[in-house]
């Protein structure tokens, strides 16, 4: 498949069936509670965090070298990642004998970067100073790439890790209808747009009436302002803490498929993430990552109109050392107070 055509939801679903015996099918769980407290009619949440690897990243990783030739699984890949690509390629490497060469900026979590080292990936740390970190990271996996002979793989804008993301719809909508239910409103995290990318045009595809929303971190809502500009558009950055949702900007592939999924976009500041974080270990005893968190953040502040509605939110990572996730609930306990 060249790199910038869309996956139809036919690969999509052939990277359903070729996954099911490595991934985990996660829980689809259901709030009243968190209904009520959003206005809504149902509410879900995709438990996406109890993933093996602890996020959503293996599905795509795994589809993704499953289409490498012989040759190319030898030599290895080379990617770049904050942390839950890289432990997703680690695992997909593992499963699949390809030696995977991990470039991580110096200040990504270190629960993530020893999570990738102990998965057998050889860990290279970028030092990006007041530069872009997801920039200077990629120019330092290109460069890999050139001197090792590696295959480079994109952690988000690429077809197939789009092909593969897409699976966890699919996953979705059969839990969802053996629930009696047929979603009204998807609410996905956004980062660089590879998970988004893959639910939109699946969902699209089984219920063209869903309203389909982007949810990002104020300061880093690239796909937000490319959406509404029609563009490619760099979000300006700042501080947040949501670490794994800092690319400046979506991916040409991932933005296609946005657009092509009709999806809107929103963006929120830290406190309703803390909150739902909270929310989601008190209700549903879920420890998410601020990252997994911001859709569910997005719903319950009333960031995306969900009132009436049957309302689908994809918790997509967990990974969170135990003294970060205390803050954060100490934090939104301190918000709230």
């Amino acid at each position: 498949m060249p790199h910038t055509d869309l996956p139809s939801p036919a690969r999509i679903a052939a990277a359903h069936a070729a996954l099911r015996d490595h991934v985990r099918e996660t829980p689809l769980l259901e709030s009243t509670i968190l209904a009520s407290e959003a206005g809504a009619l149902r509410l879900f949440v995709k438990a996406e965090g109890l993933q093996r690897t602890g996020s959503f990243k293996l599905r795509g990783a795994l589809w993704r070298l499953m289409q490498l030739d012989t040759a190319a699984r030898v030599r290895g890949v080379v990617a770049f990642s904050s942390g839950n690509f890289a432990q997703g390629l680690a695992a997909a490497g593992r499963v699949l004998s390809v030696p995977v060469t991990i470039v991580m900026p110096v200040d990504a979590p270190e629960t993530k970067r020893l999570a990738t080292a102990a998965l057998g990936a050889k860990v290279v740390l970028s030092d990006h100073g007041d530069a872009p970190r997801e920039v200077v990271a990629a120019a330092l996996a290109r460069d890999l790439a050139a001197e090792r002979a590696l295959t480079l793989l994109h952690p988000f804008d690429d077809a197939e890790v789009v092909a593969g993301q897409g699976t966890t719809a699919l996953e979705c909508l059969a839990q969802l209808a053996e629930a009696g239910a047929v979603p009204d409103v998807v609410v996905s995290p956004v980062g660089g747009g590879g998970l988004l990318g893959g639910v939109s045009l699946a969902m699209r595809a089984a219920h063209p009436g869903a309203a389909i929303w982007a949810v990002e971190p104020e300061g880093h809502d690239g796909m937000g302002r490319s959406l509404r500009a029609g563009a490619r558009t760099a979000a300006p950055g700042g501080p947040t803490i949501c670490d794994a949702l800092q690319a400046p900007m979506p991916g040409a592939v991932t933005l296609a498929a946005c657009q092509a999924g009709g999806v809107q976009g929103v963006a929120v500041p830290d406190a309703p993430v803390t909150r739902a974080m909270a929310r989601a270990f008190e209700e549903l005893k879920l420890v998410l990552e601020p990252s997994g968190a911001v859709a569910l953040a997005g719903v319950l502040s009333g960031a995306v109109p969900v009132a009436g509605k049957v309302v689908l939110v994809i918790a997509s990572g967990g990974n969170i050392a135990f003294d970060r996730f205390a803050e954060c609930l100490a934090r939104a306990a301190r918000t709230q107070g």
